[in-house]
C-alpha cells in the first residue's frame, strides 16, 4: 500500500488518446523493445485526454521559459499485465547487478532488500480496482528534457534508476557546477509541469500525473478522478 492508497477514485471516463506529433517520443519505446507484453495495436503512448491538454500546456510553458528545449515522452499509459512484467524484469535487472540469486534459500534477505529498493520506484501490479498502478489510469507520464532536434539532456541520473539518485531534489545543495545543473533542469521540468496541474513522484524526477491517487494525495483533493484504463470506455 502506498500512502495515497486510500484515496477514493470517481473515474470521469475521459478517453485515452494517441500523443500528438508535437510531443517528442522516444522511439523504439524502451519497455516494447525488451518485450514487454502491450499486445497488438496497443500504442503506449496514450494518455486521458484531459492529461495530454496539461501536457501541451505545460510544453507551451517550458517553451517560454527555454524556446531551445522540448519534452521527451518516455513513457505514458502501460497496462497492468506491462507493470507486472517491468516490475519483474527490474527485480532480474537488480538482482544481477548485486549477485542475488532469486531462488536462494540463503539469500533470501538480500532478495527482499531487492524487492522493496524496487518498490519504491515500481507500484505493484495491482488488479484491486481501488489501487491501480498511477501508469495503468492513463494519468502518468515519464518524461525528460530535450533539445529541438531531440538530443536528450542529461539530468544527473537515468529514467528508473534504482537509488537516491532519482530523488528530484537530489542535487539541490550540490556545489559542483555541473550536479547544480543537473538541478536547474530537474527544477524546471517541476516547474512547467506544475503551472499545468501536475505533481511530482516523490522519489522520481521523471515521473508526473493528473488525475490519478497519487495526484488526489499530493494536490489534497478529495477524490482521483481516473481508474484504471484499458477495459471500459477509456479505451477508445
Amino acid at each position: 500500500m502506498r500512502p495515497w492508497s486510500d484515496r477514493p477514485i470517481q473515474d470521469c471516463l475521459e478517453s485515452l488518446e494517441h500523443l500528438p506529433p508535437q510531443l517528442f517520443r522516444i522511439e523504439p519505446h524502451p519497455y516494447a523493445s525488451i518485450g514487454a507484453p502491450y499486445g497488438p495495436g496497443r500504442d503506449p503512448f496514450r494518455l486521458r485526454s484531459g492529461v495530454v491538454r496539461r501536457l501541451l500546456e505545460a510544453q507551451d510553458q517550458l517553451c517560454s521559459h527555454a524556446p531551445e528545449l522540448q519534452f521527451a515522452i518516455f513513457d505514458a499509459w502501460r497496462p497492468i499485465s506491462v507493470q507486472a512484467f517491468m516490475v519483474n524484469y527490474t527485480i532480474d535487472q537488480l538482482c544481477r547487478e548485486r549477485g542475488v540469486e532469486r531462488h536462494d534459500p540463503a539469500q533470501q534477505a538480500a532478495l527482499h532488500q531487492v524487492e522493496a529498493d524496487v518498490a519504491r520506484f515500481w507500484a505493484a501490479p495491482s488488479r484491486n480496482p481501488e489501487t491501480p498502478p498511477p501508469h495503468s489510469t492513463g494519468a502518468a507520464v515519464d518524461l525528460t528534457l530535450a533539445t529541438g532536434t531531440g538530443a536528450l539532456l542529461q539530468m544527473g541520473g537515468d529514467i528508473d534508476a534504482i537509488g537516491a539518485v532519482s530523488e528530484p531534489n537530489y542535487y539541490a545543495n550540490a556545489t559542483k557546477p555541473e550536479a547544480q545543473m543537473f538541478h536547474q533542469r530537474r527544477d524546471l521540468l517541476r516547474s512547467v509541469m506544475a503551472s499545468a496541474g501536475f505533481i511530482q513522484h516523490p522519489n522520481e524526477w521523471w515521473h508526473y500525473s493528473y488525475g490519478d491517487q497519487l495526484w488526489a494525495w499530493r494536490s489534497g483533493a478529495e477524490c482521483a478522478i481516473y481508474a484504471e484504463a484499458g477495459s471500459r470506455s477509456a479505451t477508445a
